[in-house]
């Protein structure tokens, strides 16, 4: 339980750090079983502009993410049950999980336990007490290096430059217009240039792993997207690999 002092500690701090993120359209999903706990994250995480889910324990959790896929996972290692631990090693042995990111509360603060939850799946591991601001932070840090597709910085690949608060593409003086679904498919590809990805991979990330869309939507948006890079002769980024997929040639700037 938190006490008054701390929860009004925690809802000053959320306002101050809501004043500097800026928005991204990230999701979290909250797995604690202190309600009080839970609902002050839920509240500081939707005020710093994202899409919060919630539960109490792990038999919750596993239930919301038959339905959905968050970007992060802040995991309490104490909970009734299964324990927080054990849960973050199942979604790294899972393809359809193993790229959440994850960040760990414990009351622990021995190095070997901080080293068993880093060791164990976890990206980050946060120490009880913490403040709204340090959690944050550290959350907005780890979205960072797992999904860099979700942040706001501006990405430059071999002159292509996007941006994504402003939701803007542009080659040098000349501004690029793309539709939303082309939009974001870039975005991807800039934030990941280098690899391979299948149609399949590229439905879930861009459309999400309950849309019910044909693997042919890929190539129209695809064929859509290059035509859109072709006038300013950056179309070649987008590279067909035969019998593999999509993969975005160039290094980021």
């Amino acid at each position: 339980m938190l006490s008054q002092r701390q929860e009004d500690l925690w809802l000053a701090s959320a306002k101050s750090v809501n004043q500097q993120v800026k928005h991204m359209e990230g999701s979290v999903l909250v797995i604690e079983d202190e309600e009080p706990v839970r609902q002050l994250l839920a509240v500081n995480l939707q005020n710093a502009g994202y899409k919060v889910h919630c539960a109490g324990d792990i038999p919750q959790a596993e239930v919301l993410m038959r339905q959905i896929r968050p970007d992060l996972v802040v995991l309490s290692w104490i909970l009734p049950g299964i324990p927080g631990l054990p849960f973050a090693r199942r979604l790294r042995s899972d393809r359809r999980t193993k790229d959440i990111s994850i960040v760990l509360i414990s009351t622990r603060s021995e190095e070997h336990d901080k080293v068993a939850a880093l060791e164990g799946g976890a990206d980050d591991y946060v120490t009880k007490p913490y403040s709204g601001r340090e959690l944050l932070a550290r959350i907005k840090a780890v979205m960072r290096r797992r999904t860099p597709q979700l942040a706001d910085d501006i990405i430059e690949v071999t002159g292509l430059q996007l941006d994504p608060a402003a939701r803007r593409v542009s080659s040098g003086d000349s501004e690029i217009e793309l539709w939303t679904t082309e939009f974001r498919l870039l975005h991807f590809f800039m934030t990941h240039p280098g690899r391979i990805f299948s149609r399949t991979t590229l439905l879930d990330e861009i459309w999400g792993h309950d849309a019910y869309v044909e693997e042919r939507t890929v190539d129209v948006h695809i064929r859509r997207l290059r035509q859109g890079l072709a006038p300013h002769g950056h179309d070649a980024l987008i590279e067909t690999v035969r019998g593999l997929g999509y993969r975005f040639r160039g290094e980021r700037d």
